[in-house]
């Protein structure tokens, strides 16, 4: 058996050279295709969701999804839920490391508390809340969706949290606001990876804003009933479930209301690979891979990839006559 070192690879054996023109681009490549050759080796058993090993506080008076607004969320009942080990050990979180299982165990510390996130720019009523406030402007429900990642690898998780529109509903939008962009803190002395040059930081995410009205856009602290851990994006994290994962910035601690649409972390590190909606798509696949198929993590084998991550019949309408494969 051969083993190659690293500076004996080729760089054409890892992405095509056309692809990154620069070596800070490269590098970014790099971690991110390294991740993905990873996924079909990444575990040796699968756990099921009854022999999870929590670690987190139970959060009280969680609702089951649609037992008190009604939800939009359609119906996935059929779909195992992926384990609460695997959710909590295969984690996209590049301030604290581009290895996925490495991010829990270089995360375990992170201080969550105390946490406060300002909502600024284009509201009637701008105003900086504590997490504490934010997690009790409505009643939490658990929320089961499909999660999708780009590098075609995807999860069904319980989420607990609320609709992002009662936050916003606080501060009152203006007529002037179309877009809402989100930050994630940025701590070197917590987050290791923040020395690094792999992404610009802080990491910066945008919806439009009817996007984020949408119900089926969430905030989160919680899943599978318990807090959120440090390594899922603790304490607050955007989830908008049609969108590729990236799309759902962790650790959150400013929002703003703002006129133009905003550039965004994965947009700025590679605009010719990722766009502003990252809306899943089948039909529009990666430069450097295909995303017609995708592989559920505690499964073998492949599925096919549904259009809008199958939440299309509650959101395919925000993007009625846009040409999809431009607006990627």
């Amino acid at each position: 058996m051969v083993i190659k070192k690293a500076e004996d690879i080729k760089s054409s054996e890892i992405t095509p050279k056309s692809v990154y023109m620069s070596r800070r681009t490269f590098l970014r490549g790099a971690a991110l295709t390294g991740s993905v050759l990873g996924t079909g080796l990444l575990y040796r058993y699968f756990a099921t969701p009854d022999q999870k090993s929590t670690s987190g506080n139970k959060i009280e008076g969680v609702q089951q999804s649609g037992s008190g607004e009604q939800s939009p969320a359609p119906e996935i009942a059929n779909e195992k839920k992926t384990s609460y080990d695997d959710i909590t050990h295969y984690n996209n979180f590049y301030e604290f490391s581009t290895d996925k299982r490495a991010v829990a165990s270089k995360a375990r510390n992170f201080v969550t508390r105390p946490w406060t996130v300002e909502v600024e720019g284009l509201c009637n009523k701008p105003r900086t809340f504590d997490i504490d406030e934010i997690v009790k402007l409505a009643p939490l429900e658990e929320r089961v969706y499909r999660h999708r990642c780009v590098e075609a690898w995807s999860m069904v998780i319980p989420w607990v949290g609320f609709p992002l529109a009662k936050l916003l509903e606080q501060v009152q939008p203006n007529s002037a606001a179309k877009y809402v962009q989100f930050v994630t803190l940025a701590d070197g002395n917590q987050m290791p990876n923040i020395r690094s040059s792999v992404l610009d930081w802080p990491y910066v995410e945008g919806l439009r804003l009817d996007e984020a009205l949408h119900p089926l856009a969430i905030l989160v602290n919680g899943l599978y009933g318990e807090t959120l851990p440090p390594q899922n994006g603790a304490p607050l994290r955007l989830v908008v479930p049609w969108k590729y994962g990236f799309k759902s910035i962790k650790s959150i601690i400013k929002i703003r209301l703002v006129a133009e649409e905003p550039r965004t972390t994965w947009n700025l590190a590679a605009p010719s690979e990722y766009g502003f909606y990252s809306n899943v798509n089948p039909a529009v696949d990666h430069p450097r891979w295909s995303q017609k198929r995708e592989r559920r993590i505690g499964e073998f084998g492949l599925r096919d990839t549904l259009l809008f991550n199958g939440y299309g019949d509650q959101v395919a309408s925000l993007y009625s006559g846009m040409d999809l494969k431009k607006y990627f």
